[in-house]
């Protein structure tokens, strides 16, 4: 429970640009599939330590894993 609550608030202040209703939905999606975003997580962080900026590193784990994306977000 208080880990959801710190990762919602943490993603709140990635996300301030967005809509409120838009954050919702994300979060949403996020807590149905807690492993499967951990996961994406975690492949980030490892690009991040080959040198990659944050933004294409995780641009390119979502590529990898469009298909799977695709069906959760639907």
């Amino acid at each position: 429970m208080l880990k959801n609550f710190l990762m919602k608030q943490m993603l709140k202040r990635q996300m301030k640009d967005i809509p409120a209703a838009e954050q919702e939905k994300m979060f949403n999606i996020i807590e149905k599939n807690p492993d499967f975003f951990g996961s994406i997580a975690m492949k980030v962080q490892e690009k991040m330590k080959t040198g990659k900026d944050q933004f294409t590193a995780t641009m390119e784990v979502m590529k990898e894993h469009e298909a799977e994306l695709r069906t959760i977000i639907k």
